[in-house]
């Protein structure tokens, strides 16, 4: 018995990396045991949803934020343009995002799971086989974060994810260090950006969340549970 796979990130190193983790587990495992066979890749919003029509897998390992497409994150366009299949394919999340925004937009999408890429060989694996079984898996940071966000009600997460859509991915990036306490020059130390675009960026987060300053932007986003 086997589990097919679809591995979709759109870092080469990253997929190569899960490949040798699972074909590591399997060989400790013995062949007594469910395979896990990846099938296919993909490393853009376009070829995953492609892919995921053409192969069928029986798991999506789903990078988050993929590149192309024309809904942020990247994971929750393809989730949605496979919401067709989403009763016989099963996707897990797999990212280095743990933000409280990315989990719930994806879960909210259609995922039955979202681990991070910190994860051991070994505890992937076996996340994959819980899915493929349909069971939900989460780490227990990441658990929390949806069992607050889905007891808060459907009207609160709609009006979430209505408002961090005006954001772009840079943009919810800025806000969420800067809702977190970050200075300018750290935030763009810790982005790679020029503190000129880090301000630029913050004007742009504040006209389109009708805030007045980052006091006002740390209380937004602590009250949606996003820092």
């Amino acid at each position: 018995m086997s589990v097919k796979i679809l591995l979709v990130d759109d870092h080469a190193m990253v997929r190569t990396g899960v490949r040798t983790e699972l074909a590591g587990w399997d060989a400790a495992r013995g062949p007594a045991d469910p395979q896990l066979e990846i099938v296919g890749e993909a490393d853009d919003v376009e070829s995953a949803v492609a892919r995921i029509h053409e192969l069928a897998p029986d798991v999506v390992l789903l990078d988050v934020h993929l590149p192309g497409g024309t809904v942020r994150p990247g994971g929750r366009e393809v989730l949605q343009r496979c919401a067709d299949l989403q009763g016989t394919v099963r996707f897990l999340a797999l990212s280095v995002s743990d933000a409280a925004e990315d989990v719930i937009a994806v879960i909210r999408a259609g995922a039955r799971g979202y681990v991070t890429k910190t994860i051991s060989g070994p505890d992937l694996a076996a996340a994959v086989l819980r899915v493929a079984d349909g069971d939900a898996v989460f780490s227990p940071r990441l658990a929390g974060f949806v069992l607050d966000a889905f007891g808060a009600g459907a009207g609160e997460l709609a009006s979430v994810d209505d408002e961090l859509d005006r954001l772009s991915q840079r943009e919810r990036e800025v806000m969420r260090l800067i809702a977190r306490g970050f200075a300018y020059k750290e935030v763009a130390r810790e982005l790679f950006i020029s503190v000129k675009t880090v301000e630029t960026h913050v004007s742009a987060v504040l006209r389109k969340l009708q805030l007045s300053n980052r006091n006002e932007l740390t209380r937004w986003a602590a009250d949606r549970r996003l820092l």
